[in-house]
């Protein structure tokens, strides 16, 4: 009988560009929605209960806040379940990106909501109900610090560099191993919650100063004057989240240096680099399609090797033309 079975198999590399730490920030931030929904279901029922009106309009904005982590835990959930789906081509490493962009919209779109609310109270002052709102505002604050500490607990800042898969490459001493830049290893995803968290804080911290100054010397207009420079502070986290998210889902080089190191490697030995693409997959993973020009015969297996040592080159594609 012959066989006929190929005379070599090529196994299929891994597409799943997910960061080291997933698993664990898409806990935590389930987490911290539930928190936030036994506050903002307390505060809606104590409202109705005790007749206070301001406490059901903080239940309505907790909803709000809930929300705005409901897309980045589904952003989470929905990354780790189609992970290995051939149909998303570079895997679904960029969920991440897409919520934190989105979040980062939402962001935005608060900012010029507490602004405009702001300028209303200015140029007409409304009385406030200081004994109900300070404790109000200063509950909000105790869960925001709780969600802060709840996103942040056991993320690991030194970004490890594992990123629990296996690579097209050997990597026996991470000492002889060149890595992209630190932002490149950021989960933009966990970054919008936790920027959502810290500018509801922020707004908490202002108001109660604002809202006690006003109490204490009756300057009404503290009260706006803290809600505008909270909208200020949430407006420019909005702005530098929207610039980097919006750039990894154009697929803009992530590290001009690290693309630079992979062009130098390549030439090293008097080839050319024709073309060259650097972009971000997830969290710590890089891809490149790289097109060389050389007079040498050498081989794409050749070109790889050199770019061994580059450990975020989670996908690499390499284009060899032979030069007569």
């Amino acid at each position: 009988m012959t066989d006929q079975r190929p005379a070599f198999q090529i196994s299929p590399h891994s597409h799943v560009f997910l960061g080291h730490d997933h698993e664990r920030a898409e806990r935590r931030t389930w987490a911290v929605i539930i928190l936030c929904t036994i506050m903002m279901v307390a505060e809606i029922v104590g409202g109705a209960l005790f007749g206070s009106l301001a406490l059901i309009a903080d239940g309505l904005h907790m909803s709000t806040h809930a929300g705005a982590l409901l897309l980045a835990a589904l952003a989470y959930t929905f990354a780790r379940k189609y992970a290995e789906d051939p149909s998303f081509t570079f895997g679904t490493g960029k969920f991440g990106d897409l919520a934190g962009y989105s979040s980062a919209i939402v962001l935005a779109m608060i900012a010029l909501l507490i602004a405009y609310e702001a300028i209303s109270r200015f140029l007409d002052p409304v009385q406030i109900a200081f004994n109900e709102a300070i404790p109000i505002a200063a509950l909000g604050l105790l869960v925001n610090i709780a969600s802060a500490w709840l996103l942040a607990g056991g993320h690991h800042h030194d970004h490890g560099h594992s990123h629990g898969q296996s690579h097209d490459h050997d990597h026996d001493d991470d000492h002889d191993h060149d890595y992209a830049d630190d932002t490149h290893h950021r989960d933009n995803n966990m970054r919008a919650a936790i920027v959502h968290v810290m500018a509801d804080a922020a707004v908490s911290v202002l108001v109660i100063a604002g809202l006690l100054l006003a109490r204490t010397f009756g300057w009404l207009w503290m009260d706006p004057l803290a809600g505008f420079i909270g909208a200020l502070v949430i407006a420019s986290w909005s702005v530098a989240l929207i610039r980097d998210t919006g750039a990894i889902l154009l697929d803009r080089t992530p590290d001009p240096g690290m693309a630079a190191k992979v062009r130098s490697a390549i030439e090293s030995e008097g080839d050319r680099v024709t073309d060259l693409h650097l972009w971000r997959l997830g969290p710590g993973h890089l891809g490149a399609i790289v097109s060389v020009a050389t007079s040498a015969q050498r081989e794409v297996a050749d070109y790889r090797q050199k770019l061994a040592h580059f450990h975020d080159l989670s996908h690499v594609t390499v284009e060899v033309q032979h030069l007569s």
